[in-house]
């Protein structure tokens, strides 16, 4: 049974509704804005204050419907905090987007002076990492990433705050599917992305939330038995909340794979692309993408929305809080020595 801390519980209640649904929208990407941008404009780096408008947009136009938003230290942090509703949750992605490559698979790294330590000074109600991930990868690297993860857990256990956690298989080098993209791996194996969740599920990584993508390629969510068969694995397997993410997927597809992840169990979602990709592509018109986001984006999230409010399981009651549910119950003396003592 996991048992929270003041800091998680209030952190966990700050990102959800008051029936425990995730409805959450990420404006952290950086490569997917980044990557069109600079190639519109013809330059090797997409220019900062051009980013920076589009997620200030973001936040803006889609902060009405959600319970909490997902901003990056880069860009959506230094230019849009002051417009995020201060009765919104404030998810604060830690991990750089610049991975390293190696022959042997993905090395993740957190970004330059940025720590769960400064994300939580500064009022996160989460921390968010984002780690590639296969089973199959050199286990040197697999060492890499499981000892960052682990001591990301082990910071926001420290400080008290809810990690968040994002899985996403990846190609390797000698997979044909290769591509350094943040969009989903063609051909993915469920097996990779189970092994996965049940290799992060482990008490040894402090995760409070998993972000997780389909088990299957989005095209392939049809609403069968056994698709949804791998969605109830995924769900068993993590073993605490967890939500999904879109991976670029298209809003019918998604759609689907919210169908799917509700039905076993899952607690909402945290998703960008999906949502406001189709507005972007009017860049660099910036009345019609807010016309977009006006719109059509807002128009799917409301559909996302009702689809979570009618389906999707209430964090709180998750079975690994036990039969009372999420709660802090401190002892009396661990009270009367102070938070400090609290969970540790």
């Amino acid at each position: 049974m996991i048992q929270l801390t003041p800091g998680k519980l209030w952190g966990l209640r700050r990102m959800a509704d008051s029936n425990g649904i995730f409805k959450m929208t990420a404006v952290d990407q950086r490569p997917p804005i980044k990557q069109p941008i600079a190639a519109h404009l013809g330059v090797d780096e997409a220019p900062w204050d051009q980013v920076a408008r589009f997620k200030g947009m973001l936040v803006e136009t889609l902060q009405a419907q959600s319970t909490a938003m997902l901003l990056d230290p880069h860009f959506a942090i230094p230019h849009s905090i002051d417009r995020l509703s201060p009765e919104k949750g404030l998810i604060v992605t830690l991990e750089d987007s610049r991975f390293k490559e190696t022959p042997g698979g993905r090395l993740s790294a957190s970004i330059d002076d940025w720590s769960v330590a400064k994300i939580k000074r500064m009022g996160g109600d989460a921390v968010k990492v984002l780690a590639w991930y296969r089973p199959d990868a050199d286990p040197a690297v697999n060492r890499a990433q499981k000892d960052y993860v682990k001591e990301v857990g082990e910071q926001c256990a420290r400080h008290d705050i809810p990690f968040l956690f994002e899985l996403l298989v990846y190609p390797l080098a000698a997979d044909a599917h290769q591509t350094k993209d943040y969009v989903e791996l063609k051909g993915k194996k469920a097996d990779d992305v189970l092994a996965s969740v049940e290799e992060f599920a482990k008490p040894d990584y402090g995760v409070d939330v998993f972000k997780l993508e389909s088990p299957v390629n989005a095209a392939d969510a049809d609403g069968s038995a056994g698709v949804q068969a791998v969605f109830d694995e995924m769900g068993r397997l993590a073993g605490r909340p967890w939500v999904m993410l879109s991976a670029g997927a298209g809003k019918p597809e998604f759609r689907t794979v919210l169908e799917h992840a509700f039905a076993a169990g899952a607690s909402g979602f945290l998703a960008g692309r999906a949502i406001w990709l189709d507005a972007f592509r009017a860049y660099p018109d910036w009345d019609a993408i807010r016309a977009g986001l006006e719109g059509g984006a807002a128009d799917y999230m409301a559909e996302i929305c009702r689809l979570a409010d009618d389906h999707a399981a209430g964090w709180a009651a998750h079975p690994c809080y036990g039969p009372d549910g999420a709660r802090f119950t401190p002892a009396d003396a661990s009270f009367r020595h102070g938070y400090d003592d609290f969970g540790h």
